[in-house]
């Protein structure tokens, strides 16, 4: 019997489907981190500011710390584990790899799935990124060491 603070939720986490039960305050981030073990996912400001806790949710970017993951029942999550794919590493993962955007690495996991987003966004709206477009559609995403620069020309080079 589920008490009446717990819901029974289920996710489609990385390709697999996953069937939950929820305190109705836990936070999506929270769930992935600590009952699903996925600790890719990085706690950073917990008020999403810092964007480190990004994730896709039904494809879409969100700060899995501002979700209620209650809410998400029924929905598609991706993290940054699962941006990779039978072994072979997302373009823009590798894009981060060959401009060495992984300075200290604890934003880069939001970083990623935010760039995948965006990629995402600006190909259905059939929009080119330039290096300004990037810095404005990712400054939901925090970096606070010298990686930043390539970080962005990770992303335009994977746009291009």
């Amino acid at each position: 019997m589920i008490s009446t603070t717990e819901t029974a939720v289920t996710l489609e986490v990385n390709g697999t489907s996953r069937e939950l039960r929820l305190d109705n305050r836990r936070t999506l981030l929270d769930a992935l981190r600590e009952q699903l073990e996925l600790t890719g996912t990085k706690k950073g400001c917990d008020h999403g500011q810092c964007g480190a806790c990004t994730v896709l949710l039904d494809g879409r970017r969100v700060n899995s710390c501002l979700v209620l993951a209650v809410t998400a029942d029924g929905s598609t999550v991706t993290t940054v584990e699962g941006l990779a794919a039978d072994g072979t590493l997302h373009p823009v993962q590798q894009a981060f790899l060959d401009h060495d955007a992984f300075q200290c690495g604890f934003c880069t996991p939001g970083q990623l799935c935010s760039a995948v987003g965006l990629l995402a966004e600006a190909e259905a709206a059939g929009e080119a990124l330039d290096e300004p477009t990037v810095r404005e559609r990712m400054s939901g995403n925090i970096c606070r060491c010298g990686a930043y620069p390539h970080i962005v020309r990770a992303v335009v080079e994977v746009a291009s």
